[in-house]
C-alpha cells in the first residue's frame, strides 16, 4: 500500500508531515511519499532517522497557500504538491492521498482530477466528533456550501458505509439537522432532504436539534457544509476552552490541585477524547479515490493518524461499498425528478 502525503500543506509544513509521515511507517508500515519542495522535504528529513526505503520524496516547485482561491489556484499551480500529490492518485501510483493544506482546493482538485463516485453528484467531508458513547459523524463539513435536498440524501448513504466499514457500526442511527424534530420545522430545503431520507432505507430517526450532537443518540449528522463547518470549529474552540478554564481552576488553590491529581486518569482522557489529532483527518467522500483531509494546525500525530485513517479506507474498499449503496437508492432519486449537475460545472464552492 502507497500513501501519498502533500508535505507542503500545514501550518508548519513540511516539518509536521515528514515528522507525521516517520511515525506512520514505524506504526503501520505503509510506503509513503512526500510531494512537495525537495530541498525543504529532505532537510526536514536529514534531522530524523528513518526508513529511507519506505519514505519516497516527489518534488514539486509551488504551494498552494491557505488564503488562496480554491479553483483559480488549483488551476494555476499545477505543479503544486496539492495538484502533483492528487495526480498520482489519479495515475494510480498510490492508494491514496493526505493533505492539510487549503480544504477548498483539495476538494477542487480531486473533484476535478479523480472525479465523483457513479450517481454521486457532489462530495462531501465527513468529520468524527466525540460524543458521550463514543463517536459519531457530521457530514458535510466545508466541501459543498449550498447542497441540494439529493445531496443530504446521499451524504446519507455514503456516510453509513463508512460508519459500517470503518466504526463497525451494524446499522448507524443518521439524523438530519434542524431548529426542531418536528417533521413540519426548517426550510423547504430541509423538509424536502427529510422526505428523501425517509424513504431511503437508512436508519434515519429524523430531526435532531443541536443539542443531540454529542448526546451519542445519533451516529450520523447530516447539514450543509457552511452549518458542519461552524459546528466543527465551534466544538474545537469549546474543547480547548473548557481545559484551559479547568487547568486555571486547578492552579487556583491547593485542594484543586490535590484533587485533580487523583483524578488525573480521567483528565487525561478527555483530553484525548477531545484532541483531533487523535482523529487524524477526515475523508473527502464521493470522489473516485482515497483522500483525506487534515486540520491546517495539525501535528505529527494527526499526519500519522491520518495515515491509519487512510489505510483503513483503502483496505475496507469503502467507496465499492458507497457505489452498491447508491445503487438501492436509484428509485429514490428518480421518483424526485431531481437533475443531475455535472462534475465538470464544479466551480469551487467550498469553505
Amino acid at each position: 500500500m502507497k500513501i501519498v502525503i502533500d508535505a507542503m500543506g500545514s501550518d508548519m509544513a513540511p516539518a509536521v508531515e515528514v515528522a507525521g509521515a516517520i511515525q506512520a511507517v514505524e506504526e503501520f508500515g505503509y510506503d509513503l511519499v512526500l510531494v512537495g519542495d525537495e530541498a525543504l522535504v529532505k532537510a526536514a528529513l536529514a534531522k530524523h532517522k528513518y526508513h529511507s526505503d519506505k519514505i519516497a520524496v516527489f518534488h514539486a516547485p509551488e504551494r498552494i497557500e491557505m488564503h488562496e482561491p480554491a479553483a483559480i489556484s488549483v488551476r494555476k499551480k499545477r505543479r503544486s504538491s496539492m495538484v502533483l500529490g492528487i495526480d498520482l492518485l489519479k495515475r494510480r501510483e498510490a492508494d491514496g492521498f493526505i493533505s492539510a493544506g487549503n480544504t477548498g482546493a483539495v476538494v477542487c482538485a480531486a473533484t476535478l482530477s479523480l472525479r465523483l463516485l457513479p450517481g454521486i453528484e457532489r462530495p462531501g467531508i465527513a468529520s468524527p466528533l466525540p460524543t458521550l458513547s463514543g463517536q459519531a459523524i457530521i457530514m458535510d463539513v466545508g466541501a459543498n456550501i449550498d447542497p441540494k435536498p439529493i445531496h443530504l440524501l446521499q451524504y446519507g448513504i455514503m456516510a453509513d458505509a463508512y460508519c459500517k466499514y470503518i466504526f463497525r457500526q451494524s446499522n448507524p442511527k443518521v439524523g438530519l439537522l434542524n431548529v426542531g424534530e418536528e417533521d413540519t420545522k426548517g426550510t423547504g430545503f430541509i423538509k424536502e432532504a427529510h422526505a428523501l431520507l425517509s424513504e431511503s432505507g437508512l436508519n434515519f430517526i429524523g430531526n435532531i436539534e443541536g443539542g443531540a450532537i454529542y448526546s451519542g443518540d445519533v451516529d450520523i449528522i447530516l447539514c450543509d457544509g457552511f452549518v458542519g463547518n461552524v459546528i466543527l470549529k465551534v466544538s474545537e474552540s469549546v474543547a480547548s476552552t473548557l481545559m484551559q478554564l479547568l487547568k486555571k481552576g486547578i492552579k487556583s488553590s491547593i485542594i484543586a490541585t490535590l484533587g485533580a491529581a487523583m483524578a488525573a486518569k480521567a483528565f487525561k482522557e478527555l483530553k484525548i477524547k477531545t484532541d483531533y489529532s487523535e482523529y487524524g483527518g477526515a475523508p473527502l467522500l464521493g470522489i473516485d479515490g482515497n483522500c483525506i483531509i487534515c486540520h491546517g494546525s495539525s501535528n505529527p500525530k494527526a499526519i500519522k493518524n491520518a495515515v491509519k485513517v487512510a489505510g483503513e479506507f483503502i483496505r475496507q474498499d469503502v467507496n465499492k461499498h458507497i457505489v452498491e449503496k447508491l445503487g438501492a437508492t436509484n428509485e429514490i432519486i428518480k421518483s424526485h425528478n431531481v437533475t443531475k449537475s455535472h462534475v465538470k460545472a464544479f466551480t469551487g464552492d467550498v469553505v
